[in-house]
């Protein structure tokens, strides 16, 4: 029995694109922020370098005192804990006043809380005074000390200046110390590595001798030669520069040899041989068709040596062949735990390191998280 065929004369009427359900079709940029989403300590690393980083250009605000301030009353003071209750009253953020006396069996100031004074904080407040960005005055603080009273969270060094507040400042030095350096090593990586992979040949040839010559030599000793070169009659903006060439100038070799393996097989894609034959230039080629395809490897490279060129920073300052004072850096403050009776007698000199140890691993945990959110095959 044949069954009865039924055709529609009326016009076909498509239905409207909706949305790609869950695990359907996804843009690249799409699939890798989801991965990267996965990636819980990749993402809470990469609020907290946000938070430093946008803290960086109000140090004079979160700051409770200035970085040069000195407190002759209060050298070598101990850090001072915060209490909300006192005497089971609630009186909010405060810390106790305190008394010094000299110890004569060690020959130290010992400074010990006096609980009849309680010296309430003070939030969004008038302090210190200050020029923010070397342009506009203020004086608002977020964090002050009660009217004639101290706040040293972290403690004062030798010259009662408040740790906590050239921590803050340091800040501005150490992490853009790295940006800066990998500024340059990117702009000498891609461009050496690129030509390297893309001509080869003779071109190929010297770019990597020139590599493996750099990488041969010993990286810490060749730091301290070249930093130790920079005149000591240079200005302080003049050092910061110039640690921050050197450190860009040896970190480079890695990335262009990375650079150079990826070009080597990309050069090859019928891609970039269809831009050749429709008249490209190698530069071009090399720009806009080539090195986008690695981006993502690029970034992730890039957060993995930010916090090399951080601690280079910090051990060349800690060495005293860095930065030097005036300039604060966390290197700078480290420089001062030298000795083994500093960090006996006054343990919270070392303290500026627990920025340093927190930004390095949330480098690392971001530069995980985004090199797996960039493999394709994760």
């Amino acid at each position: 029995m044949a069954l009865e065929r039924w055709v529609s004369e009326e016009p076909f009427v498509p239905e409207p694109a909706t949305a790609a359900p869950e695990g359907g079709r996804h843009s690249a940029l799409a699939l890798t922020v989801r991965r990267f989403l996965r990636h819980r300590l990749a993402v809470v690393s990469a609020v907290f370098l946000s938070l430093c980083y946008l803290a960086v250009p109000f140090a004079e605000i979160l700051a409770p005192h200035g970085p040069a301030t000195r407190h002759a009353s209060a050298i070598l003071h101990p850090p001072q804990a915060v209490h909300v209750f006192h005497e089971g009253r609630l009186v909010g953020p405060f810390v106790y006043g305190t008394t010094a006396r000299v110890d004569l069996d060690r020959l130290v100031r010992v400074y010990e809380p006096d609980r009849t004074r309680v010296e309430p904080l003070r939030f969004f407040c008038r302090g210190e005074a200050y020029r923010l960005w070397g342009a506009l005055d203020g004086d608002l603080h977020l964090v002050c000390p009660a009217k004639e009273g101290d706040l040293f969270l972290l403690g004062t060094d030798r010259l009662g200046r408040d740790l906590l507040s050239r921590i803050v400042y340091g800040a501005r030095i150490s992490l853009t110390v790295g940006l800066l350096g990998i500024a340059v090593s990117f702009v000498l990586g891609l461009t050496l590595g690129g030509l390297a992979g893309y001509y080869g040949g003779r071109v190929d040839a010297v770019i990597s001798r020139i590599i493996e010559t750099l990488r041969s030599l010993p990286e810490l000793p060749l730091w301290l030669a070249l930093s130790a070169a920079v005149p000591v009659t240079w200005s302080p903006v003049l050092v910061y520069f110039a640690i921050t060439l050197i450190l860009g100038l040896l970190d480079w070799p890695g990335l262009a040899r990375a650079v150079r393996g990826k070009l080597l097989a990309l050069r090859e894609e019928p891609f970039a041989e269809a831009a050749l034959l429709m008249g490209a230039s190698g530069p071009r080629i090399i720009a806009v068709h080539l090195l986008p395809n690695f981006f993502s490897h690029l970034v992730a490279s890039a957060t993995l040596s930010i916090p090399t060129m951080i601690l280079g920073e910090t051990a060349l300052s800690f060495l005293g062949l860095g930065l030097r004072p005036p300039v604060t850096s966390w290197g700078v403050l480290l420089n001062e735990a030298q000795t083994i009776a500093a960090v006996e007698l006054y343990p919270w000199l070392i303290l500026p390191a627990v920025p340093v140890i927190l930004v390095i691993l949330a480098y690392n945990f971001l530069g995980d998280g985004l090199r797996d959110a960039a493999d394709p095959y994760a």
